[in-house]
C-alpha cells in the first residue's frame, strides 16, 4: 500500500506493533509528500532496517481522499501525532534555513519526528555533483573520463550565486529586509543550456548578472538589512551551507530541469554518438553493424530516469546528516 490515513497516530502504530504483525517486526510509518518521494525515502530508510524493524513509506490520505504535498505529510506533526512509530519525511525547502521563522519551519526544525533533506529537495540530491559522471555512464554505457567536469562547474556556479542566495534566504526569513522573492532569484541565476566548450563563458555571464543584481539590492536596502546579511553569512556555514555547494540549497525543480538535465542530456547524446561511431567503424560487415547498433540503442536509458533511480545520493553529506538524525531519534539505545 502506498497510502495510509493521516489521522492515525504513532501510538496507534505502536499498538499495532504490539499485536505482533509481520512476524513481530516493529514497523515505523513514514509519511512523504508525493510519489516521487517514495523511492528516495524508501532507499534512505531501508539502510536502517534490521531483522527487528522495518519502515513503511506512504502518502497520507484522509478517508478515501488522497493528499499530496508537504503540508499533508506534516499534518500528523501539526496534530502532535508523530512519534517513534510514525514519522514525517519531507523536503527541507527553505524551512530548514528559515530556522523556525514560520509554523512550517518550526515543524521542520523543532519536531524530532520530522526528518528532512537538509538540501532544498530530493531533486538537489539527485543532482549531487560527484555522482553525475556515474549517472551518465549508467545512461549511455560509455565510460569516458574526458567528459565535462561537473563538480568543478557546479562548484564555481555555487560560488558565483552564493551572495545572491544569502539575500534570498534573508528576505525569505523576514520580508522587511527586502523584496527579493525566490522567483526573482531563480530568474537571475538562470543560465540556459550549458555546453562544455562554452562553460567558462556561461559562468562569466552569470557572474555579471549576479553582480548587477547585487548592486541593485545594495542601492535600496537599509543598514539594518546589511547587518542582518552579514549575520546570516556567518550563520549559514554553521547550518552546513558552504559557498561551494550552494546548488544543493536552491529551488530543486529549477536546478534539475533548467540546468542539470539539459547539461547532462547534451553530454549523453555526445557519448551515445561516440559509441555508435565506434560500432560503425569497428563492424566487419553491415549485418554486424546493424545488430550492434540495435543492441546498443535498446540498452541505453533516459538520463532523467537514471537521475531519479540512482542511489549515489546516499553518500552525500546532507543525506548522511538525515541518517544520523534518524539513528539518534529512532534508535537511541544504539547511538
Amino acid at each position: 500500500m502506498s497510502r495510509l490515513d493521516s489521522y492515525i497516530t504513532s501510538d496507534y502504530v505502536t499498538a499495532s506493533n504490539a499485536l505482533g504483525g509481520r512476524s513481530g517486526r516493529r514497523k515505523t510509518v513514514a509519511f512523504v509528500e508525493s510519489y516521487d518521494d517514495i523511492f528516495f525515502w524508501r532507499t534512505l530508510l531501508s539502510t536502517l532496517e534490521t531483522p527487528d524493524h522495518y519502515f513503511q513509506v506512504a502518502l497520507p490520505s484522509r478517508g478515501r481522499k488522497l493528499e499530496r504535498g508537504k503540508k499533508a505529510a506534516l499534518m500528523a506533526a501539526f496534530k502532535d501525532a508523530v512519534g517513534p512509530d510514525m514519522i514525517a519525511c519531507v523536503d527541507a525547502d527553505y524551512d530548514y534555513l528559515k530556522q523556525s521563522c514560520s509554523e512550517m519551519s518550526r515543524a521542520v526544525c523543532e519536531n524530532p519526528y520530522v526528518f528532512h533533506t537538509y538540501a532544498y529537495a530530493i531533486e538537489n540530491l539527485q543532482c549531487w555533483a560527484p555522482m553525475l559522471r556515474e549517472v551518465c555512464v549508467m545512461a549511455t554505457l560509455v565510460d569516458d573520463v574526458d567528459v565535462m567536469d561537473f563538480e568543478a562547474f557546479l562548484r564555481r556556479y555555487s560560488e558565483i550565486i552564493y551572495p545572491l542566495f544569502v539575500w534570498n534566504v534573508l528576505c525569505a526569513r523576514d520580508h522587511t529586509y527586502g523584496d527579493f522573492a525566490i522567483q526573482d532569484f531563480i530568474r537571475t541565476i538562470h543560465v540556459g543550456i550549458v555546453v562544455r566548450r562554452f562553460a567558462d563563458e556561461t559562468l562569466r555571464q552569470l557572474e555579471e548578472k549576479v553582480q548587477r543584481k547585487l548592486r541593485q539590492i545594495h542601492a535600496v536596502v537599509s543598514q539594518k538589512a546589511l547587518n542582518a546579511y552579514d549575520n546570516l553569512l556567518a550563520e549559514l556555514p554553521r547550518l552546513g551551507v558552504q559557498p561551494c555547494d550552494t546548488y544543493l540549497y536552491v529551488h530543486g525543480h529549477s536546478l534539475l530541469e533548467d540546468l542539470v538535465l539539459p547539461m547532462l542530456d547534451i553530454v549523453c547524446r555526445d557519448l551515445e554518438a561516440q559509441c555508435e561511431a565506434d560500432i560503425r567503424r569497428q563492424s566487419k560487415h553491415d549485418t554486424q553493424r546493424d545488430n550492434e547498433l540495435s543492441c546498443y540503442k535498446h540498452s541505453v536509458e533516459d538520463i532523467a530516469s537514471m537521475l531519479k533511480r540512482n542511489t549515489f545520493f546516499l553518500q552525500s553529506p546532507p543525506v548522511q546528516r538525515t541518517l544520523e538524525d534518524l539513528r539518534k531519534v529512532l534508535f537511541p539505545e544504539k547511538y
